[in-house]
């Protein structure tokens, strides 16, 4: 067994290796995709940073859809069990990540009520929660992920006990909005301060006076002029440079602008993005929207459809590899794709053209607001799929976590 393991930890770890390395390993470039591969090992996203009712609206998902999705940090999946497809199937290459989702699942198998499940991961600051995981979660867990969460640190903290204080403030994503915040304050701006806003007028003039002009401080620019500092967000260096396109050719302009659109598009009320960014914690039920699986309306739909989850530790492309012809509804992609090579994509539009069922719809953001298709993938394959340019660029203006440059969906033509 310990064979298997091994062999098995080692396809996983050449997978993200192939999906970030694109440059010779004593390069510069090289040497930051090999330092970006070692902190993606870790747990990236406490938190998926994608809006999933936006994602349910252009999938148009329903009961009995077949679903493919990257599971990242397992909020989306929770979410479409809201719509009851018929399965869902999601992948991930982060082993943490993988842990998580399963937690996640388990949590609404084997809770007592909805309280439970909010107070595990709405809430902060809560010490039952290891209690609750001892005495529920754990024994519906497989081995493997009790093993990962009962692993314990050079402290002797079990990885569980994050759960007892603010979980939302580990992993990569969890330190860079930490480091924001630490460096804002620095300049002496408390992003804090704008929860404190009634309306987007109010929203609008705490970013005017306080955060625009954070982007145009030296260590800010000095800083964001640096490929690893975006590593926190989990972006690679080949989307780095797709990422400053969008500016006046440095980052610190396209941070702003998506800081801008994050504060100041939609109301702190419905924004639970924000919250996390700004307040660095949930909203308290019925203070402000919530994620769709921590709304009391949900839970049941939630624990009723969790056993129709598939938790893969694998490659998108060699799951879909394994699919029948014309089995699967929906796919979505997160920004997966901007991490590609050519090969890689061509690779990946194969099998989902070769799976897709009459009506399939493919969904995906990048860091850039153009799709990274045209040009890249196969015409062959493109002209199977009609590009929804009016409706991508509806469902991109309207997603609240505000940080990707564009949202894509495809739909698959006719035949």
């Amino acid at each position: 067994m310990a064979d298997i393991s091994s062999t098995l930890t080692g396809r996983r770890k050449r997978h993200i290796n192939d999906a970030v390395f694109q440059n010779a390993a004593a390069s510069k470039a090289g040497l930051s995709e090999r330092l970006f591969a070692l902190l993606f090992s870790g747990l990236v996203y406490p938190q998926i940073w994608e809006d999933p009712e936006i994602d349910m609206q252009a999938l148009g998902l329903r009961s009995g859809h077949r679903v493919v999705t990257i599971a990242s940090g397992g909020c989306n999946i929770l979410a479409y069990l809201t719509r009851s497809p018929a399965t869902i199937d999601a992948v991930d290459l982060n082993a943490h990540h993988i842990a998580l989702n399963r937690l996640k699942l388990a949590a609404f198998r084997t809770l007592p009520a909805q309280a439970d499940v909010f107070r595990f991961f709405g809430e902060t600051g809560n010490r039952h929660n290891t209690q609750a995981y001892d005495r529920f979660i754990a024994p519906g867990l497989d081995a493997q992920t009790q093993r990962y969460w009962t692993r314990r640190d050079w402290r002797g903290r079990r990885r569980i006990a994050a759960f007892e204080g603010n979980f939302y403030r580990t992993g990569l994503l969890g330190a860079f909005i930490s480091t924001g915040h630490l460096v804002a304050r620095m300049h002496g701006v408390d992003p804090r301060d704008v929860m404190k806003s009634e309306t987007l007028s109010d929203q609008r003039r705490f970013f005017d006076a306080k955060l625009r002009p954070l982007f145009d401080r030296p260590l800010v620019r000095w800083m964001t002029s640096k490929k690893a500092s975006l590593f926190g967000l989990g972006i690679p260096p080949a989307q780095y440079d797709a990422l400053i396109t969008d500016g006046d050719g440095t980052m610190a302009s396209v941070l702003r602008q998506r800081l801008e659109k994050l504060c100041c598009h939609f109301p702190l009320r419905d924004n639970y993005f924000a919250w996390q960014a700004f307040a660095r914690h949930y909203p308290s039920s019925g203070e402000a929207a919530l994620p769709l699986y921590l709304e009391p309306r949900h839970y049941r739909t939630i624990r009723d459809n969790a056993g129709r989850v598939s938790i893969h530790h694998r490659n998108l492309v060699d799951l879909l590899a394994s699919k029948p012809a014309a089995s699967l509804d929906r796919y979505v992609l997160l920004d997966a794709q901007d991490w590609m090579g050519d090969a890689q994509l061509n690779a990946l539009w194969a099998q989902i053209d070769r799976t897709a069922a009459p009506g399939a719809r493919v969904i995906f953001r990048t860091a850039a607001r153009a799709s990274l298709l045209p040009g890249r993938v196969s015409p062959e394959l493109l002209d199977g799929w009609h590009y929804e340019d009016d409706l991508s660029r509806d469902f991109s203006a309207r997603d609240r976590s505000a940080i990707y440059g564009g949202f894509h969906l495809y739909v698959r033509k006719e035949r």
